[in-house]
């Protein structure tokens, strides 16, 4: 069919002078613009809303009697990767949670294969019923000096993928020290996609460095953590994108912020949520009954959820139940609890059906755990005495803190203090890039995990993803991190030398090739071993994968408040 062909029916649809395509009948939705529940039908021709506000027939009618329809989800900002399924298995597991859009930064494959990754995700985005689109990753690898990654992408490497339909423009621009230091390979990035969207990453970035960043173009950021942070950089003109991942959680501290005068300006994501989250809570569905418990109005929520999203990002034919709309809606039996019966991705009933008539993705990135075999003498770590800064995990958040501890002394080593729940931690270099003559190993100590024997060990280690490793003994540490190398990387929990539960993801070492459902098991199989560790952590395995991440800040408890130990900043007074 012509486009004119195709504009000739939805014109005369939703005219009523010709039956329409598809007729959802007998319900009501939710006008975004008044907050109104209208009862009305709502008329498709082909992936286009055409009628609404009145009676329409049907080729096909769907009787939605007693429900209420809301525009489809956009999740603003995640990683694929961070489900541990690839595209396919992915968009199986949320679209029937409402996410008929989803903004994906492919960086994490990326940092493991280069602009490859980019090819393989727009590539799988083709395939898909759900509409994804790609931003280009913009910071691989996230800062330049400070670890190892397995890529390196420049400006000119970005240029070949901006003219894809799919793509949007750059993803979260998180080295914000080299934007406002000017640096060179930055600038390269920025002006080459000014006019694009480029989205923001500045966690605890305020006054005039944010000035400064914000100058440089970058619209969007999710990195706000707390109400104050949130608001300051909504009055500067951002769009805050509120975060509720599966470690990353400021939906509670953000959600007073979320009013029906605030909402055009606020949007909502996911960034890294793991299959089990999404089993047991939900996705998108599961943020916005989540904001509503917290007091935030329906109609401030499901703004933020579809039109405020998709004018953030210039996805202007979405987010309202209107003609001429695309026609992503979800139906719900219940507004307030975001209860989904049924989604409906451009016009089409989400069912088996449609997922089966996918062609198939290869997957890429195979064989590419390269990590050298190590032994329990490679986590030993020598110091000049017993004191030692120790990094502190806070659950539910990616931020570190900075303890300066005394731990057990001897033989010229530092160890672990179960009595202080401190273990070790350490980065293994995973791409076969080591230097000649260097170890290609980090070790240092952590607290919070809880673990009192054996190690835990993945692949996944944001943001350049070599092997990161905790625990309170060597031998398990060292035996951890050779069975992710025989596995081609994943998720492994290792006791008395024995492994305890493993999840294999071999497709870059970030994705398992798995369906969901077994993806599922394995988490849970996971989670019981680490707990048999004695670790307190609900998601200790996205905590682990968040340890070497170098664009966090890393805070110190002082007398005068939590201060930013890396750029010196008075953050919590």
């Amino acid at each position: 069919m012509t486009e004119v062909e195709f504009l000739r029916q939805a014109i005369a649809q939703g005219q009523g002078s010709a039956e329409a395509d598809l007729v959802l009948k007998g319900g009501r939705f939710l006008d975004l613009v008044t907050g109104d529940l209208v009862a009305s039908d709502i008329a498709i021709c082909g992936d286009r809303i055409v009628g609404t506000f009145g009676q329409y027939r049907g080729v096909r009618e769907i009787d939605v009697t007693g429900k209420v329809v809301v525009p489809g989800f956009i999740d603003t900002h995640f990683h694929v990767e961070s489900s541990l399924m690839p595209p396919q298995e992915f968009e199986r597991c949320v679209l029937p949670h409402g996410v008929t859009t989803g903004i994906c930064d492919p960086h994490e494959m990326a940092n493991v294969l280069g602009t490859d990754a980019f090819t393989w995700f727009l590539g799988a985005s083709e395939t898909l019923a759900m509409d994804l689109r790609v931003q280009l990753s913009s910071c691989v690898p996230a800062t330049d000096h400070l670890e190892t990654s397995g890529a390196r992408i420049a400006a000119q490497d970005l240029l070949p993928y901006a003219a894809h339909p799919k793509v949007i423009g750059l993803a979260e621009f998180m080295n914000f020290p080299g934007v406002l230091a000017a640096d060179p390979s930055v600038l390269d990035k920025l002006a080459a996609f000014r006019g694009r969207h480029i989205d923001g990453h500045a966690p605890l970035l305020r006054g005039l460095g944010l000035n400064g960043y914000i100058a440089a173009g970058i619209r969007t950021e999710h990195e706000a953590t707390s109400p104050e942070e949130a608001l300051e950089k909504l009055s500067k003109g951002m769009t805050v994108l509120i975060r509720e991942g599966s470690v990353c959680k400021d939906l509670h501290a953000l959600a007073p912020i979320l009013t029906e005068r605030t909402a055009p300006f606020l949007a909502f994501c996911t960034d890294d949520r793991n299959p089990l989250d999404i089993a047991e809570e939900g996705h998108l569905d599961f943020v916005i009954r989540t904001a509503i418990a917290l007091g935030v109005t329906p109609l401030a929520a499901y703004r933020a959820a579809s039109w405020s999203a998709a004018r953030a990002f210039g996805l202007h034919d979405r987010g309202l139940v209107a003609p001429g709309q695309r026609a992503d809606l979800v139906v719900l039996d219940d507004l307030a609890g975001c209860a989904v019966a049924q989604v409906f991705s451009a016009g089409r009933p989400v069912d088996a059906a449609l997922f089966d008539a996918r062609p198939t993705i290869e997957p890429i990135g195979r064989g590419s755990v390269r990590a050298r075999r190590v032994t329990a003498a490679d986590f030993a770590a020598p110091g000049s005495g017993p004191s030692t800064p120790v990094i502190g995990v806070v659950p539910g958040k990616i931020i570190t803190l900075r303890h300066d501890l005394t731990l057990p002394y001897s033989g010229g080593e530092r160890r672990i203090d179960l009595d202080q729940d401190v273990i070790k931690v350490a980065v293994v270099e995973r791409h076969g890039r080591t230097l000649p003559g260097a170890r290609g190993i980090g070790v240092a100590f952590v607290k919070g995990f809880g673990l009192t024997r054996g190690a835990i060990a993945s692949s996944v280690g944001h943001d350049s993803h070599n092997i990161t490793v905790v625990g309170a003994d060597d031998s398990d540490m060292a035996a951890a991190v050779n069975r992710l190398g025989e596995i081609e990387g994943g998720f492994v929990v290792v006791e008395g030398g024995r492994v305890l539960a493993e999840i294999a993801l071999p497709v870059a070492g970030l994705m398992s090739l798995m369906p969901f459902d077994a993806i599922r098991q394995s988490l849970v199989t996971l989670r019981e071993a680490a707990r048999s560790l004695d670790v307190v952590l609900p998601e200790p395995f996205l905590q682990v994968a968040f340890l070497p991440l170098p664009v966090i800040p890393h805070l110190k408890i002082t007398d005068r408040g939590l201060v930013d130990v890396d750029r010196f900043a008075l953050i919590d007074p």
